[in-house]
């Protein structure tokens, strides 16, 4: 493993569908997440994907390619924009796991997160155990 390796590349399809299945298993229910009608009355564009759903989504092909979720060490990210999900269709999650460092048994692999080519998460990290 070097530095500046891509160690996982995955996209993920969100649908409206993925909004009602995150929403149970999380018990967050928020309208904006389902209704275009509340999500445009409280001054989104539309209905939003769950922040903690994107944030998942990104961090599995990291435990994926390491294999153990125990490997990771801690992860952190910034929201930088909203994952608008469309009516019907799909918004596209798009995931890039590179080597960003390594010291001392530990790499910290920087994630590109992106929809339509726009950074939806911005300085997404994990560090983990090699």
């Amino acid at each position: 493993m070097n530095i500046g390796d891509v160690v996982a590349e995955k996209t993920f399809e969100i649908t409206r569908d993925t909004l009602v299945r995150y929403a149970g298993a999380s018990g967050d229910f928020n309208a904006i997440h389902y209704r275009d009608d509340i999500a445009t009355e409280v001054g989104l564009p539309g209905v939003l994907a769950h922040g903690m759903l994107t944030m998942g989504l990104a961090a599995q092909p990291v435990v994926d390619w390491i294999g153990d979720p125990g490997k990771v060490l801690d992860y952190t990210v910034r929201f930088t924009r909203p994952v608008l999900v469309p009516a019907t269709g799909h918004a596209t999650l798009t995931v890039v796991a590179k080597v960003g460092a390594i010291d001392d048994g530990v790499a910290r692999i920087d994630l590109t997160v992106t929809v339509d080519e726009s950074t939806v998460l911005g300085k997404a990290q994990a560090r983990v155990a090699v």
